[in-house]
This record gives structure tokens, C-alpha cells and sequence, in this order.
């Protein structure tokens, strides 16, 4: 009969074996290499990077504590019961997620879902380090707020087979994991990528010009390469696009995200519906994670998003922000559920703590 581990004690067992590793590098070459191996693996998966192509058939060795990747349930495409009345009521977890231990010491909450952390676990874990851990401090406190190394990792969305699928992908378009991508790069892998399972396939023209569109905005600051991690999480939600149900998508969504959609559909809307030019200035609303300067006391929920129209960073901004559309589609209502199902995707790319925008919306 096994034995049940708190995620203290997994954490312990986990860093337990890694010390083992290192000590055995002592004997032979080959046991120092597989343990080398091991570790750099364990240190991917751990720092949100994910498995390397070539060692996909072993992940479940090197998965990161308390971690298993999501299955899908049965009814995963039924419609969810998502209502925009009564309000869903949020508390954030009452212990570290990874210590399971409460303290009167400050808890970073993360702004998607309900875990909380001190600020040493996410040290001592290796989830922060350096310039990263001030920044952590300073954003999680915040309206903007801060994403926990779960949220953070779009990737860490996909099921087993989700992720066989994609690691197949980057195999036969011959990426090289772990490496940034150049705009030439980016292209040649969409290429590659289109013509999968079919030669004669490839991007047309306006293709091309969407795929450089959305490589610039994986690139804010305008380096001239997007790193790994953002391109990873942008293949993903492609991915999740291509495979999933819209149902299934909405089910992805956190109480805080749906808490987020909500508070933005009623300011913006008039009644049980929103204007289509509102519903397209959501979905690119939602990747404003600037920040707002608000008093440094501890939140129940952060915000990342559309803020409401009394707020003076939406006042100023609000003009500019609103993408054009011609006037038949600003004359589409469009109620609750559809302006859900029309912004979850976007919503879910708005995870990540980086500037990069990992799913361009249209227009």
C-alpha cells in the first residue's frame, strides 16, 4: 500500500534524489553522464523550458514536483456554466503552495490562480533569481500583478499527447530547443510547418505577412529574435487552437479570469451585451501588464486586462486603444457567452509575466 507525500515532502524527496545524483558523478563516465543528463532535464522542466525533442520519451522521470500534466475529461466539450450573475466570490490559498506552511510573512499571490508563495520558497526552489526576485516583489502587490511558475508556462496547459504532438512538429521542422529564433527562423519554421503531411502546402503571401506580424509582437523591445519560452508558449495556444473545443478552451479558464471577463463585460457593455468594437478592444486589452501605481498592501485579486472606464489609465488611453472596424461590425451586438468564447484564448495568453504578445488578436 503506498504512501501519501505532503508537496513539502515531495519537494524534500525530489531534492533528496538530485544530491544522490551528484554524488554518485563519482563513479563511472556513464553513470555521471545519465546523471548530468537527469539534472539538466529536471532544471528545464523546473524553469518552465520543457523537455528537449529527443528526451520526450522519458519526461515523466523529470517532471517537477507536484506536477502531472492536465488530461482531458469526457464532457470537456459541453458548455461550461459560466454565468455573468452572481459573481463568483475568490480567496486566495491560505499556505505556500510549496512549503504548505503559514506564516505572518508576506504571500505573493499569483494573479491567475489562487496559490500563494514566500518569497524564500520561490528562492530556494530556483522559480526566481536575481533582478527577477525584486520584480517579483514589486509586481505581485500590484494591479497588475504577477504570474506563479504554473501560469507562467503556457506549455504546461497541454496534455501528454498535446505535447507528443508538438515535440513531433519541432522534430521534423528540425528546431533546436532551448535557442532564440530570429525572424528568418520564424519563417522558415511556419514554412515547414505548413507543409507538414503536404509538400505542395505553403504560406501565401498575407500569411507571411501575419506570421512577421506576429513575430514583432513576440518582440516589444525589438531585438531582432524572440526568446525560447515565448515562442514555446505561442506553438501551444496554436496548438490548444487547432485541437481543442471552444469549450474546452473555456474550461482552462481560472475563477480569477472569468472574475476579470465579467467585471470587463458589465463596464463596457450596456445591458446583457457589448458592442463588436468593445469585444475586439478586450481581446487586445488583456495584454496590458503595465504598471499601476497603487498602495503596496497585500490584493485579493490582481488585475491584468481591460481596466473599467472610470479608471484614469483607461481614460487616457481608451481612444487610442479601440481597434477600427468597419460599420457593420460595429453595429453587432455581442452577448456574454460569445464575447466568453471570442476572448478566452487571449485571455490565456495573457499568462505570461512577459512583454511579448504570444497571440497577436486581429486587427
Amino acid at each position: 500500500m503506498g504512501v501519501l507525500m505532503s508537496k513539502r515532502q515531495t519537494v524534500e524527496q525530489v531534492q533528496k534524489e538530485v544530491l544522490e545524483d551528484k554524488e554518485a558523478e563519482a563513479g563511472t563516465p556513464v553513470v555521471q553522464e545519465e546523471s548530468s543528463v537527469n539534472r539538466a532535464a529536471w532544471e528545464r522542466l523546473r524553469d518552465g523550458r520543457g523537455v528537449e525533442p529527443e528526451e520526450f520519451d522519458r519526461t515523466s522521470r523529470f517532471t517537477p514536483p507536484a506536477f502531472i500534466r492536465p488530461t482531458r475529461k469526457l464532457d470537456d466539450d459541453k458548455p461550461p456554466d459560466i454565468c455573468l450573475e452572481p459573481r463568483e466570490p475568490i480567496v486566495n490559498d491560505e499556505m505556500c503552495d510549496i512549503c504548505e506552511v503559514w506564516t505572518a510573512e508576506s504571500l505573493f499571490p499569483c494573479r491567475v490562480c489562487t496559490r500563494v508563495f514566500h518569497d524564500g520558497c520561490l528562492r530556494r526552489m530556483g522559480y526566481i533569481q536575481g533582478d527577477s526576485a525584486a520584480e517579483v516583489t514589486e509586481m505581485a502587490h500590484t494591479e497588475t500583478g504577477w504570474s506563479c511558475h504554473y501560469c507562467d508556462n503556457l506549455n504546461l496547459l497541454l496534455t501528454e499527447e498535446e505535447m507528443y504532438s508538438l515535440t513531433e512538429t519541432f522534430q521534423q521542422c528540425k528546431v533546436i530547443p532551448d535557442c532564440s529564433l530570429t525572424l528568418e527562423d520564424f519563417l522558415r519554421y511556419r514554412h515547414q510547418a505548413a507543409k507538414r503531411g503536404d509538400s505542395d502546402r505553403a504560406l501565401s503571401d498575407e500569411q507571411e505577412e501575419q506570421a512577421a506580424r506576429q513575430f514583432a509582437a513576440m518582440d516589444p523591445e525589438h531585438r531582432g529574435h524572440i526568446e525560447w519560452p515565448d515562442f514555446l508558449s505561442h506553438e501551444s495556444l496554436l496548438l490548444l487552437q487547432q485541437l481543442r473545443p471552444q469549450n474546452s478552451l473555456l474550461r482552462l479558464l481560472t475563477v480569477k479570469e472569468r472574475e476579470r471577463a465579467r467585471a470587463t463585460f458589465l463596464a463596457r457593455g450596456s445591458g446583457n451585451t457589448i458592442s463588436e468594437a468593445e469585444c475586439r478592444w478586450a481581446q487586445h486589452s488583456w495584454f496590458c501588464k503595465r504598471l499601476i501605481e497603487v498602495p503596496s498592501c497585500g490584493v485579493s485579486i490582481s488585475h491584468v486586462g481591460p481596466l473599467a472606464d472610470s479608471s484614469p489609465a483607461s481614460s487616457s488611453g481608451k481612444s487610442q486603444d479601440k481597434p477600427l472596424l468597419p460599420a457593420e461590425h460595429e453595429s453587432r451586438s455581442v452577448d456574454w457567452p460569445t464575447f466568453l468564447q471570442e476572448n478566452a484564448v487571449y485571455i490565456l495568453a495573457a499568462r505570461p509575466n512577459s512583454a511579448a504578445i504570444h497571440l497577436k488578436p486581429p486587427g
